[in-house]
């Protein structure tokens, strides 16, 4: 599907009120459920609320997390594996090397979630749009799932070549994305990558909580800021166990560490199981320039 434009979406209502980004929910309907009550608790609308994508992976309730993302009714871009699942796909796409640690547990899960996924979910996922573009508070934005024109591109923050091809190419002063698992905001010369990470798996940061980010506009332009999703991941641990189709990711959910370190670069490798303190970072829209936000 094409990129959808939100301008007027997000022009409604109160037009200074937060975004909620979020991505990967992963099959994990005990985070996303956490997720829908943060953003009641924040008094942030389905309307304002972004999902980045991949929606079903991992976990053991795949169908179930679909029909709770529509019921909810936030703005949702197809993730790989909503592309691959709509086209009645062999794999994830997730673009793991063959063979590796990452590509058999993919065929272990995503054979699981096929099997489960129902026509109608598979319908609603090929009419997802493929990415999303705003003008909001002086900044244009795009949001897609993994890179700028690959939905399946793993971008990490110490890939500081990468993200300046990326973002010179994007056509936006901030890019928005997800996949890649451990959230990040990385001022650039081009513009600014904000990845908010993902809520159906923990960031290899040796904690279980999952990730989101918001935009709040602030007197010096807009305030980026990423934020734990604390909730007891136990339960859909015990539950993926009970299916014994992806025992690392369900060992995962508790212990924040990934059972494979294949997709990471070495900077990201060297953090595994160190507690993640990411700082917020304000944009200012006259020079789409990022620096830190005041403590």
């Amino acid at each position: 599907m094409p990129s959808e434009d939100l301008t007027a979406v997000f022009a409604e209502g109160d037009p200074d009120a937060p975004i909620l980004v979020f991505g990967g929910p992963y099959s994990n309907i005990r985070a996303l459920d956490a997720m829908r009550r943060v953003a009641v608790e924040r008094r942030i609308p389905p309307a304002r609320v972004i999902c980045t994508g991949d929606v079903v992976a991992y976990c053991a309730e795949p169908e179930e997390t679909v029909q709770a993302v529509r019921d909810w009714g936030c703005h949702v871009i197809a993730g790989n594996c909503e592309e691959q699942l709509a086209a009645g796909a062999a794999d994830c796409g997730c673009g793991f090397e063959e063979g590796t640690a990452c590509d058999l547990l993919a065929k272990g899960w995503y054979l699981f979630a096929n099997a489960r996924v129902s026509a109608g979910s598979r319908d609603w996922m090929a009419s997802l749009p493929s990415s999303a573009r705003f003008h909001w508070q002086g900044l244009d934005i795009l949001v897609v799932h993994g890179g700028v024109d690959v939905a399946n591109q793993f971008i990490f923050a110490s890939e500081t070549s990468v993200l300046d091809a990326q973002l010179a190419n994007a056509k936006a002063g901030l890019v928005i994305a997800g996949h890649a698992g451990i959230p990040f905001i990385a001022k650039r010369n081009a513009g600014t990558w904000f990845n908010a990470g993902v809520i159906g798996m923990p960031a290899n940061d040796g904690t279980p909580d999952g990730w989101y980010g918001l935009l709040t506009p602030s007197v010096r332009g807009v305030e980026l800021s990423l934020h734990r999703l604390a909730y007891d991941s136990r339960p859909a641990a015990a539950n993926m166990r009970r299916w014994s189709y992806a025992d690392g990711y369900a060992k995962s959910l508790v212990t924040g560490i990934w059972p494979s370190f294949d997709v990471l670069p070495p900077a990201e490798k060297a953090a595994t199981g160190i507690r993640l303190k990411p700082r917020p970072v304000v944009i200012a829209p006259s020079k789409m320039a990022a620096k830190p936000a005041a403590a």
